[in-house]
């Protein structure tokens, strides 16, 4: 074990964050906080990096090992050049370096006795210099630089001058470089392009130590983790297994759990209602058995209602109009800024139903297709093409049409008056808008917040074609797994860029790459894509195709299935029947009785002892026929 929480809590005023957590990370082990925003996942790194203190519980840190931290937001003020700034990290190896150059220099005019003392201080200054991986220092950091995205032509640009992002890669290649046996860092991914989160993937996996990471990117957390740690209504629970293993097992559990407490319910609703039924028969017998299920109720342990964050809001896009098969037509598309050339004859065709994802390396025109094709930006040459029936919905980030003075309520329910109070708050807590915060007026609201509230006016649009920039940032993992079955369900066409790679894998039908050489057409998912990139494919081929006897078989266990519900439905519906003939028995007999009691109490009968010996005898049957009527009823029941 290298670190360890143990019973850490937490409050901001009443709201108590952090709930007695413990876990813990072994050496080597690679694991992830996950959790909803707001869960109190950066706010456990800063009181494990002792920025933050805890109410309650202590952190443990192995003695003699060493910690880094990267924040989400940190100081990166700088005057150094990028280079010289990680070269800060390599001061001691230098320092060594230079040493060792003079210790040669020495030796060489040494004596005989002053010799042999310099070759061992040499001999255990080498020796150290290698276990610290002296020999590549150099390359080490040019190699850590250019993997996080520098050009060897950026390294000597000063930090001042760099945008945030950029400054928040040297610090994180800083804090790579110097190698702490346990590395914190809070959302990693955000500024860095696809090619970089993939070079960083493969340090992190191979890394000689342990990673604990807060991040969004889930298809990041599927190659790295094999650890989460679940902070849940202030709890923490800890999964084996990456991001997509956790997330199957909670939702199993949660399922469980629901199933159980449902299941619980239903049998307490049952056995009232027996208890009900035996009372209303009135019979010493039939109260006996309705004190005993009283009883047992009483000593059962009742589960608690199951509170989890797990959405069951669903997103339908509805198209209102088919549109034609060709929905997007490019020929020979081309932009510039003054000298730099974006993309040059760009070809592109997009077919109803598709789904399909624009990556590419940063500043390669993403985005700027994205506003030619919506007339936002003109293009140098080339043609679109909008295909019949086709009406757009678009989202830019940078192009919300959000009426400042209203409220993100009003501006859904002005915008679409049909809708329900409680359809538009449902949509509303899917982009996490709860409570109070749909009330708040749209000027109030971060960039990130106004982008939110875009996106779900736009999946009211009715629109059958989307197309959407990073429609993912902002959103929370539970708000990105909505927007997921969303798109996947929908009937339309959409045609989007995104950085985030696991929703693209969920949801892309095809990937177009936009590099250098044009745009490169990969007729699958991002793991599709991965893999015929390695391949060294130029031109993939048109993609798996589902085979007959997979198809055969799913029919197969559908009609299965079909035969099996059935078969439940019929069962279910001869108890009914059966259940209802019995009662109906029941109250037969028990009027037969009452009429016999009446009976035997006229005083000619009760004068006569053989009428009141036959009355008795029939007493007795019909007496032994209902008791066994009512046994029927209880076993028809507890089916």
């Amino acid at each position: 074990m290298i670190l360890a929480c143990q019973q850490i809590s937490k409050s901001f005023g009443t709201h108590q964050v952090l709930k007695e957590i413990s876990f813990h990370i072994e050496e080597n082990e690679k694991a992830t906080i996950v959790g909803v925003n707001g869960a109190g996942k950066s706010t456990l790194l800063k009181i494990i990096m002792n920025e933050m203190s805890a109410d309650e519980g202590e952190v443990i840190l192995s003695k003699g090992k060493t910690i880094g931290y990267l924040a989400q937001h940190q100081d990166t003020s700088s005057d150094r050049t990028i280079y010289e700034e990680v070269l800060e990290v390599k001061k001691d190896i230098i320092a060594m370096e230079e040493k060792i150059r003079k210790l040669e220099k020495d030796m060489k005019h040494a004596g005989k006795d002053e010799l042999d003392q310099l070759m061992e201080t040499y001999a255990s200054l080498t020796h150290r210099f290698e276990l610290a991986n002296g020999y590549a220092w150099k390359s080490e950091i040019t190699g850590v630089l250019k993997g996080l995205g520098f050009t060897e032509d950026e390294f000597q640009k000063r930090i001042s001058t760099l945008s945030g992002g950029q400054r928040t890669r040297v610090f994180l290649g800083k804090l790579l470089l110097s190698r702490p046996d346990i590395i914190l860092l809070d959302e990693p991914t955000n500024h860095l392009d696809m090619d970089s989160i993939h070079w960083l993937e493969n340090f992190l996996s191979n890394y000689r130590g342990s990673v604990l990471v807060v991040s969004h990117d889930r298809y990041f957390l599927d190659k790295i983790v094999t650890k989460v740690i679940d902070l849940d209504q202030g709890r923490a629970v800890t999964y084996r297994g990456n991001y997509t293993q956790y997330s199957t097992k909670k939702e199993a559990i949660i399922e469980a759990q629901i199933r159980e407490y449902e299941n619980q319910q239903r049998e307490i609703r049952h056995q009232e209602e027996v208890i009900t039924k035996l009372r209303s028969f009135n019979r010493e017998k039939s109260i006996k058995r309705a004190e005993s299920r009283e009883k047992m109720l009483e000593k059962m342990e009742i589960l608690e209602k199951p509170v989890t964050y797990q959405p069951k809001i669903r997103i339908r896009l509805e198209p209102s109009v088919i549109s034609g098969n060709d929905v997007l037509t490019i020929d020979n598309l081309s932009k510039s800024f003054s000298e730099r050339l974006l993309f040059h004859e760009l070809h592109l065709e997009i077919k109803r139903g598709e789904k399909v994802a624009l990556i590419g390396k940063n500043g390669t025109g993403k985005t700027t297709i994205l506003k030619i094709i919506n007339k936002y930006l003109a293009a140098d040459t080339g043609k679109i093409a909008i295909g019949a029936k086709v009406r757009i919905g678009y989202y830019d980030q940078e192009q919300q049409v959000l009426h400042e003075n209203k409220t993100i309520f009003d501006e859904i329910s002005d915008a679409y008056p049909a809708l329900t109070h409680t359809r538009i708050r449902n949509l509303l807590a899917a982009f996490l808008f709860t409570g109070d915060d749909v009330f708040k007026p749209i000027h109030s609201l971060s960039g990130g917040e106004k982008g939110r509230v875009s996106l779900a006016k736009l999946m009211l649009s009715n629109a059958n074609f989307l197309i959407l920039d990073e429609p993912t940032n902002h959103l929370d993992l539970y708000s990105k797994e909505i927007l997921e079955d969303a798109i996947n369900n929908y009937e339309g066409t959409v045609f989007y860029v995104s950085h985030d790679r696991y929703f693209i894998n969920k949801t892309a039908t095809r990937i177009l790459d936009l590099t250098e050489q044009g745009l490169i057409n990969y007729k699958g998912n991002y793991d599709y894509y991965l893999e015929k990139k390695e391949e060294g494919l130029i031109t993939p081929d048109s993609g798996s195709i589902v085979s007959e006897t997979a198809n055969e078989t799913k029919v197969s266990e559908s009609k299965e299935d079909w035969k099996q519900k059935k078969e439940a439905q019929a069962k279910a519906r001869k108890r009914a029947n059966d259940l209802k003939k019995c009662e109906a028995k029941i109250a037969q007999l028990e009027e037969e009785l009452t009429l016999l009691e009446e009976t035997m109490a006229l005083p000619e009968n009760a004068s006569s002892s053989a009428k009141l010996l036959d009355l008795t005898k029939e007493q007795s049957q019909k007496t032994e026929e209902l008791n066994l009527l009512y046994e029927q009823w209880e076993e028809l029941a507890e089916e």
